[in-house]
């Protein structure tokens, strides 16, 4: 059994499906967390992939959003007191454009480009009537630690 203290990935997923996929990542799993914070009622598949330790969870039955979200990050942090880099991973939605029509099911790397982020936060945009959507915000690649 490997220690809770040793886990520095959390890996959130929104749907069973994703959490069917993100397992398929591990190189090797691992059994169940040695102990749990009493308030976690959550079901860990825990593992590494490469050379970090990872912790899997999906989000219940039913539940979506920004809420169940961070309940779910909360009671993860309170049971692997070492996580040092949070993910929500998952098949998402798409940013259609004429360029590059990113659609869902579609496997996309992040890259800056012209000084603009790799990653876009297009539930953040806005479309203005007769106009393109605008963006309002990216970020840059990912984490190092995670390279």
């Amino acid at each position: 059994m490997v220690d809770n203290n040793s886990y520095t990935v959390g890996w959130i997923c929104a749907l069973p499906v994703e959490r069917v996929a993100a397992e398929a990542f591990l190189d090797e799993t691992h059994d169940g967390p040695e102990s749990m914070s009493a308030q976690d009622n959550s079901i860990y598949t825990l593992g590494r992939i490469g050379r970090h330790n990872v912790v899997i969870n999906v989000l219940p039955d039913g539940e979506y959003g920004v809420s169940s979200a961070t309940n779910a990050a909360r009671d993860m942090v309170h049971t692997f007191p070492n996580l040092r880099i949070g993910l929500m991973v998952g098949i998402g939605g798409g940013v259609p454009s004429a360029h590059h029509d990113i659609r869902l099911g579609d496997v996309v790397v992040s890259a800056t480009c012209d000084g603009a982020g790799g990653v876009v936060q297009y539930d953040f945009g806005k479309r203005v009537q007769g106009s393109r959507f605008r963006g309002r915000g990216s970020w840059d690649s990912g984490p190092c630690g995670l390279r």
